[in-house]
């Protein structure tokens, strides 16, 4: 899964607030909508694209809609971030090193 998608779901404030919502049960659209300043429209297009990136799961209950976070949609995301902090810390360390091997080579050149 490509994290192209779900990266720019994240970055819509509405549509974190949502994941939090229903990362503490499933919620149907108007109880989401009650806690937030957009109408059930403005909540249920931001459901779409939090489901096509994968991020919530849908579900019928009767005539309800539950939505809930899907914790598979997150791993593609978990991935490109660990291998992201993972380059960027190793190039970082190797700088230091190299940073604290001239430090050391200069203090011993000035003796």
């Amino acid at each position: 899964m490509n994290p192209d998608a779900a990266l720019k779901a994240l970055a819509e404030p509405h549509r974190r607030t949502i994941l939090t919502l229903v990362a503490a049960g499933p919620r149907p659209v108007g109880d989401i909508a009650g806690h937030l300043d957009i109408t059930p429209q403005a909540v249920s297009r931001h459901l779409k694209v939090l489901r096509e990136a994968g991020l919530v799961d849908e579900r019928r209950e009767g005539t309800r809609h539950l939505f809930a976070v899907n914790p598979d949609g997150f791993t593609a995301v978990q991935e490109f971030l660990a291998g992201f902090w993972a380059e960027h810390l190793a190039r970082l360390s190797t700088a230091l090193a190299d940073a604290g091997d001239r430090a050391a080579g200069g203090e011993a050149a000035g003796d």
